[in-house]
């Protein structure tokens, strides 16, 4: 038994709103069919693609009073302590050194324990107030075990017909005065990575970068973003921008094959839905975004607990602590509107 029997499957996007469960595959195919499908793609590979018949534009519902009762605050604990996250750090930098990868991202797992009616989408509407999103959103699916809510602020993939883009996050500061030289050396680098795997799918000559840093503000801290576009090759589709992108480049690091291994070497807890990729697909229209997982809940109900993932991007010019307190800066206003602290929330 996955979830909890009385909440009805659905997904939420923006203010897209879609009921009426179909049908659900694990097949990319599926997503240049026909009709409207979620996704879900976990960091380790697991796809979930879950079409539903009705579709519909809907502003995300006032929270409820008592609707979401979320965890404590003392409750999380994270994967890595402050000590095994620092020397993680620490050990990043001496494969740099020794050549082997230019960057990697680490991230630690929070969890804490959950209400067994939690319902992710009365978590959502409290994240549309206290910490509002541009990729925000719900997917419901208590039968296969896939019930996440996030405030992503990063675009994995958008596509409008052979048109794709990405949008990497690199360097986040509270204000943009705390971006470091390192920061923008960052995310040059993954715009390099993102550029060659988009370069897979696309026409020769059609990858573009119209914006490089830029500086964005979200809630209670800011972020360099930049956007890398193409024209995806003839005959290639969703599988094949799956396969030639996948996992996002920004939250695994470059080259990507190198990040992966040390990533699984010094990560103690999978990332499940946390920095894979999160969304939809209009098969009908021939268009979709997916976000990747960041800034991401998800209830994990064989455990009966509520997880949250968070991490930094780790180069040469790295500091152990201030990677530290970069994944707490980006956990903390999440945290506290999800454990009922957060004061505007």
């Amino acid at each position: 038994m996955h979830g909890s029997p009385s909440l009805s499957p659905l997904a939420r996007f923006g203010d897209l709103l879609a009921t009426d469960l179909l049908d659900v595959t694990d097949d990319p195919a599926a997503l240049d069919s026909a009709g409207f499908w979620a996704v879900s793609a976990d960091f380790e590979g697991r796809l979930v693609c879950a079409r539903f018949g009705e579709v519909r534009r809907e502003p995300v519902p006032a929270p409820r009073p008592g609707a979401w009762r979320g965890p404590a605050a003392a409750d999380w604990v994270s994967s890595l302590d402050h000590a095994a996250y620092t020397a993680g750090v620490r050990r990043i930098r001496d494969h740099i050194a020794a050549g082997e990868v230019y960057q990697a991202n680490l991230c630690r797992v929070l969890s804490a324990p959950v209400a067994p009616d939690a319902d992710v989408d009365a978590l959502t509407a409290l994240l549309a107030r206290g910490n509002p999103a541009p990729y925000a959103g719900t997917i419901r699916l208590p039968g296969q075990g896939v019930e996440i809510a996030t405030a992503s602020p990063e675009l994995f993939l958008r596509r409008r017909g052979p048109v794709v883009e990405s949008g990497p996050i690199k360097g986040t500061g509270r204000t943009e005065a705390d971006l470091l030289e390192k920061d923008y050396a960052e995310n040059v680098m993954i715009v390099d990575l993102v550029r060659n795997d988009l370069g897979i799918v696309c026409a020769t000559g059609t990858v573009s970068v119209p914006d490089l840093c830029a500086v964005e503000k979200h809630p209670g801290l800011v972020h360099l973003v930049s956007t890398v576009r193409g024209e995806l090759r003839e005959g290639a589709g969703w599988p094949e921008l799956l396969a030639g992108t996948f996992p996002p480049g920004s939250v695994t690091g470059a080259p990507k094959s190198s990040a992966l291994r040390i990533i699984d070497a010094l990560e103690t807890a999978p990332r499940g839905p946390y920095c894979g990729g999160i969304g939809w697909v209009d098969a009908d229209r021939g268009t979709g975004e997916l976000a990747v997982g960041i800034r991401t809940f998800w209830i994990d109900r064989a455990a009966g607990m509520l997880r949250f993932g968070t991490g930094a991007g780790i180069t040469w010019g790295s500091d152990p602590e201030g990677e530290w307190r970069e994944t707490e800066l980006k956990a903390a206003r999440l945290l506290a509107v999800a454990s009922g602290t957060y004061a505007d929330a």
